[in-house]
C-alpha cells in the first residue's frame, strides 16, 4: 500500500530514509561507505551482491546490521564442501500421518548471507543461484515461493583458492554488484578496536519495514531515464566486447570476453537508485559512472596479456569510462 501522495514525495522519502539508514548502520560499522551504499542500492533494485574480502573485515556483521536496520529476517549459510542443496532449500520428511511434509531450509528469509560460496560444489551453488533468479524453489515437484524482499549477499575469500569451486561466469552474471572490501584506514582501525574491545558496543535498530522496501523497489523502476543515459550505458557495455564495432582498443588488447545485456540493465537500474539517494529525480551519465565498476568488474574476462602486464580490471573499466 502506497502511503505517499506522489512519486516525488516517495522519492524524497527514499533519500531521507537512506540518510537515516546510513547513520544507523554507522553506529556498528566503521567506514566501508561505498560497500554499504552499493549494498543498499542493490536491495532497492532487487539485485544481489558478491562481496570479496579477506577474513575479519566485518562482512557478516555488515549483513547482520543491514538486516536489522531494514527490519528483515536474516539467515547465514556457511558453505562447505559437504553442503547439500537440501541443506539450503529444505527437504521433505514423512510425517506421523504417513504424509510428506516440507521443512523449509535457511533460504526462506529476506536476507541470506552465503558465506564463502566458492567452498561448495557447483550442484549446491546452483541451488542458491536458482532461488536468486526465480524467487522460488522446487522440491518434489512442488514450487515454494520465497519471502519478498529477497536479497543474497555471497562472500568469497580472495586469498585461499585451494579446495574451492570458483563460480562460472554465467552464475557470476546473476549478481548485480561485485564489491571488494579493503582494509580500514589507520584512523578507522583505531575506532574499530576501541568499539569492539570496550563494554559498551553500538547497536542498530530498525528504520524501515519490508513493505516500505517493496514500495521503494517499485519506485526505482518508475524513475524516468533520458535517452542519452540509455545510450551511454549500452555503449559502455558494448565497448567491453572485443572485436565488435564499438570495442575499445584496450578491449581488443586485454579482454577475451565482454559483458552481456544484463550489465546494461543493471547499469540503468543502479543509476536510477543512485540518482534518487543523491536527491535527483532522474539519472544522468555521472550516476552510471558511479556504479559502473562494481557492475562490470565480474562480467569481463581478462586475457593473458592483461595478466602478464599487470593490468587490473579496474584499470580497464576506468579507461573505458
Amino acid at each position: 500500500m502506497n502511503i505517499y501522495k506522489s512519486d516525488v514525495e516517495a522519492a524524497d522519502a527514499l533519500r531521507e530514509k537512506y540518510g537515516v539508514l546510513r547513520r544507523e548502520i554507522a553506529k556498528v560499522i566503521v567506514g566501508q561507505d561505498d560497500v554499504i551504499k552499493n549494498c543498499l542500492i542493490s536491495i532497492f533494485c532487487k539485485g544481489h551482491v558478491l562481496l570479496v574480502g579477506v577474513p575479519g573485515l566485518a562482512k557478516t556483521l555488515l549483513v547482520n546490521t543491514i538486516s536489522k536496520t531494514l527490519g528483515l529476517t536474516y539467515n547465514r549459510i556457511q558453505f562447505t564442501p559437504d553442503l547439500m542443496p537440501s541443506d539450503i532449500i529444505g527437504t521433505e520428511i514423512l510425517g506421523e500421518n504417513r504424509q510428506f511434509r516440507f521443512i523449509p531450509g535457511p533460504v526462506f528469509a529476506n536476507i541470506i548471507l552465503a558465506d564463502e560460496i566458492n567452498r561448495t560444489p557447483p550442484k549446491t551453488q546452483s541451488a542458491l543461484l536458482e532461488a536468486m533468479q526465480e524467487k522460488t524453489i522446487t522440491v518434489a515437484g512442488q514450487s515454494h515461493h520465497l519471502q519478498e524482499p529477497f536479497f543474497v549477499l555471497a562472500t568469497q575469500n580472495p586469498i585461499e583458492q585451494e579446495g574451492t569451486y570458483p563460480l562460472p561466469e554465467a552464475q557470476l552474471d546473476r549478481f548485480m554488484f561485485n564489491l571488494w572490501l579493503d582494509y580500514p584506514s589507520y584512523e578507522e582501525e583505531i575506532r574499530v578496536v576501541k568499539n569492539t574491545t570496550s563494554e559498551s558496543q553500538g547497536n542498530a535498530g530498525p528504520v524501515m519495514s519490508g513493505d516500505e522496501i517493496k514500495l521503494f523497489q517499485h519506485l526505482v523502476r518508475k524513475v524516468p531515464v533520458p535517452d542519452n543515459v540509455f545510450e551511454y550505458a549500452v555503449s559502455l557495455v558494448s565497448k567491453t566486447r572485443p572485436n565488435t564495432d564499438l570495442s575499445h582498443e584496450w578491449t581488443n588488447k586485454f579482454i577475451s570476453w565482454g559483458a552481456g545485456p544484463r550489465a546494461s540493465q543493471y547499469l540503468i537500474l543502479g543509476a536510477k537508485c543512485h540518482a534518487l539517494i543523491s536527491g535527483k529525480y532522474a539519472p544522468d551519465i555521472e550516476d552510471v559512472k558511479a556504479i559502473a565498476l562494481p557492475v562490470l568488474r565480474h562480467r569481463i574476462v581478462r586475457n593473458y596479456a592483461a595478466e602478464a602486464e599487470g593490468i587490473k580490471m579496474s584499470d580497464i573499466i576506468s579507461r573505458l569510462i
